[in-house]
């Protein structure tokens, strides 16, 4: 019986991150044939898509009340995005800290940080009102990148209109196996676009119940908390496709906004994976739960002192430093 709930768990993980994607492609698809610009689909679709996983888990774990898996995975995950995933890219390359990221970003990690903890401590939990105030204060957030994405735009556009054109090259033509060509013509037809979306919130549903269920037999079958759980197996797993794809991204350069993406991912993890969780039932915070969500703020406060001290970089020492606290995190979880 154990051996069926890690396979259903592996089963419930990969349903999740590849319906998570097909839903994605879907959605971008048809919100650019409604003519929404793609300004608004990178702040809404592909943030959303980034922590569908986390969302879906947490989501379900409130309805089915492990109330300790939805807390462990959200603030398991931002852990494991910042120490973990930033900390194994930064030893592949060097990764640049943009200057929005210092200047908004940050502040808004760390003030959703301390702003869970303390709406946690308040009333031992997160009831559902908290949740209001989390997505309240996100919608916020949003409409300041928002603005200040458009007002970069239309600066772009007026250096662009006084420059002269550079020369066009002729493009490199990207070589796609006959599944990719095939996919790519399929994705211009609507109805192919509507059945990815449904497929795909289907198959992220599925697989964050199959993923909970699973994980909170084998949390039985080892006589380790749903807690412990929460924090490792479900927060690392549906945080592996940020962690691959900022590995490869790593060993190829392409780091410009590796830091930008995570800090993203976390603010919506707390906001929003956190608030929607809450008003499907109310998450209890523990002592220990407090003690989490504090390290999860100590990561993000070291990832920004890190970030200033290293002149906006993220180098070798950094990751070693951040991988040394990702280990000390665990040894602590499991010796305690």
């Amino acid at each position: 019986m154990l051996a069926l709930q890690i396979v259903l768990l592996i089963v419930g993980l990969a349903l999740l991150v590849k319906g998570a994607d097909w839903f994605v492609d879907g959605s971008a698809g048809v919100a650019h044939k409604c003519k929404v610009s793609s300004l608004v689909i990178g702040l809404t679709v592909v943030a959303f898509g980034t922590s569908a996983p986390e969302l879906a888990v947490s989501v379900t774990s409130a309805i089915e009340h492990s109330t300790d898996i939805a807390i462990g995975n959200v603030v398991g995950s931002n852990i494991a995005n910042i120490l973990l995933i930033l900390g194994v890219s930064a030893l592949f390359h060097a990764l640049p800290v943009q200057k929005i990221s210092l200047k908004l970003d940050f502040p808004v990690l760390l003030t959703a940080s301390v702003l869970l903890i303390g709406l946690g401590a308040w009333g031992s939990a997160l009831q559902w009102w908290d949740g209001l105030i989390l997505l309240v204060v996100f919608s916020g957030y949003m409409a300041v990148l928002l603005t200040n994405a458009r007002r970069e735009q239309k600066r772009l556009k007026a250096l662009a209109e006084l420059s002269p054109a550079p020369e066009e090259s002729e493009p490199k033509e990207e070589k796609k196996s006959a599944f990719g060509r095939w996919y790519g013509q399929m994705q211009e037809k609507l109805w192919f676009l509507i059945l990815l979306i449904v497929i795909g919130l289907a198959m992220v549903v599925g697989g964050g119940t199959l993923l909970v269920d699973a994980a909170t037999y084998i949390a039985e079958y080892a006589g380790v908390s749903e807690r412990i759980i929460g924090l490792t197996i479900v927060a690392v797993g549906t945080s592996l496709p940020e962690l691959v794809t900022s590995v490869v991204a790593a060993i190829k350069g392409e780091t410009d906004i590796a830091v930008g993406n995570i800090i993203g991912s976390n603010i919506f993890n707390i906001f929003v994976v956190a608030g929607v969780s809450s008003l499907f039932y109310p998450l209890a915070f523990s002592q220990a739960n407090l003690i989490d969500a504090c390290v999860a703020l100590g990561a993000a406060v070291l990832l920004y002192i890190l970030s200033l001290v290293k002149g906006n970089r993220l180098g070798k020492v950094s990751g070693v430093l951040m991988l040394a606290c990702f280990a000390g995190y665990y040894v602590y979880l499991f010796a305690a």
